[in-house]
């Protein structure tokens, strides 16, 4: 018995040799199915907002994260303010705490007071080891806390329990 299998854009098809006679049958319509999940896979990446005003650590974090997570990276608290008003809305932030404009305590606590964004995670960095910060930022809602310099190792595992 001859057996084979084609693909074409409008599916795969299976041959088949009984006596002599090719038969042709659609197995499946694999352009559907295929585009299917093509789309969950892509439109369902995870994506993360980066917010530092530290462009090294914006780079170094969006290389690192990039292999596995959609990355964008925004200086400042005002500018991510603003892409989230455009619509956009992220699977986790990680924000530092000391910047320019606004601090990221205080965009943290207009996170987690806005309802649209209220449920989005949030992950604070800090260049500062202090106890007291950092209780008082978890329960205002950050998610976790990491000290910079961070291990981009631990900053990947901490993100993947919180969204994966």
């Amino acid at each position: 018995m001859i057996f084979g299998i084609s693909f074409s854009l409008s599916g795969v098809t299976a041959y088949s040799d009984f006596s002599n006679k090719y038969k042709r049958f659609n197995l499946i319509y694999i352009n559907q199915v295929t585009k299917q999940a093509i789309e969950r896979f892509y439109l369902y990446e995870k994506k993360i907002l980066l917010v530092d005003d530290k462009a090294t650590i914006g780079k170094v974090a969006s290389i690192y994260l990039g292999k596995d997570y959609d990355v964008m990276y925004l200086e400042n608290p005002i500018k991510a303010i603003d892409w989230l008003n455009e619509g956009n809305v992220p699977d986790l932030i990680i924000s530092d705490i000391r910047m320019p404009l606004m601090r990221g305590d205080e965009f943290l606590r207009y996170m987690k007071t806005n309802e649209l964004f209220k449920s989005i995670p949030i992950v604070m960095l800090s260049s500062e080891e202090s106890t007291t910060e950092r209780i008082k930022l978890l329960e205002e809602g950050a998610e976790d806390y990491i000290l910079k310099p961070f291990n981009p190792l631990e900053l990947k595992i901490r993100i993947k329990k919180i969204i994966d």
